[in-house]
């Protein structure tokens, strides 16, 4: 049996990763998949690929893509999650700030550098018209973090995923002023270029296995209950989550690198593009 590292976030959208594992779909292979859920999301995750504390990522595109041309010796193997991510901006109930051009000037909480929350802490500037290069960070590592500073008034406003902020709306503790989507498929699946040479076939069968298992996995009976019940989340919130979201079997395009890259080049986030072969492989 041939072990494999795969590190995540622990939210709604990774359910089929686990759901696969519990029913020993990897196993059936001859794998064991081990998971590490990762708080931290992105910037942790592009740490833990260029440690080899893991051999796959299922990670933020615009992260992952910035790593990369930064020297991660990774390679995006599919786009796992098609449709966007719906970031939340967010600030405490109680603030001054009622809209999202309240905010320009203000200090963003992100979770570390090179996160997915600072990258969009940028495209959302851009779409605002503010100077991104004014931009103020606090690194807040964790969503508890950026409750505690928020709180505390250390940061300003906080983007993460609306639906998984949404408990924190719901009780009070946060106030959505706006959304910031992302122009590109949110999630993308990454591995290592060690693995990826050494192991072509098993990353083959993870990835057919994870396909079959995202094809179906919106018809899988109760499924919104299931996940408003591990994830904290109120029924009919998942419900429009799921009319959302859109998982992929498909490779990373060409055209789409050239947007992500173009997008981030133009905000300075990085200074120079990759070519699609460094940064995509299809396996």
């Amino acid at each position: 049996m041939k072990t494999i590292k795969i590190a995540g976030v622990p939210e709604h959208f990774n359910l089929p990763w686990h759901l696969s594992i519990e029913n020993k779909e990897f196993e059936a292979q001859n794998i064991d998949l081990n998971w590490t859920d990762v708080p931290e999301g992105t910037g942790k995750m592009c740490q833990m690929l260029r440690s080899g504390q893991t051999d796959i990522a299922v990670i933020l595109t615009e992260g992952i893509v910035k790593d990369i041309a930064a020297g991660n010796q990774s390679k995006i193997v599919q786009v796992y999650v098609e449709s966007p991510l719906i970031w939340g901006i967010h600030v405490t109930a109680n603030s001054k700030y009622k809209t999202v051009s309240d905010l320009e000037n203000t200090k963003v909480a992100i979770s570390r550098l090179g996160s997915g929350s600072q990258l969009m802490a940028f495209v959302n500037a851009d779409n605002q018209g503010w100077k991104t290069d004014d931009l103020q960070f606090e690194i807040i590592n964790t969503i508890d973090g950026a409750v505690e500073a928020l709180t505390n008034g250390t940061a300003d406003y906080f983007m993460w995923e609306r639906f998984m902020t949404k408990p924190l709306v719901d009780k009070g503790i946060f106030r959505r002023i706006g959304d910031c989507p992302t122009p590109w498929p949110c999630f993308v699946i990454a591995v290592r270029d060690t693995v990826l040479e050494q192991n072509p076939e098993i990353i083959k069968t993870v990835l057919e296995v994870i396909n079959k298992r995202t094809e179906t996995f919106k018809d899988i009976l109760n499924i919104d209950k299931t996940l408003a019940t591990k994830f904290n989340q109120k029924t009919e919130d998942i419900q429009q989550w799921l009319s959302l979201t859109e998982w992929s079997q498909k490779p990373f395009a060409k055209e789409m690198l050239n947007k992500v890259q173009n997008q981030l080049f133009q905000l300075k986030i990085i200074d120079k593009k990759g070519t699609f072969d460094e940064i995509v492989k299809t396996v």
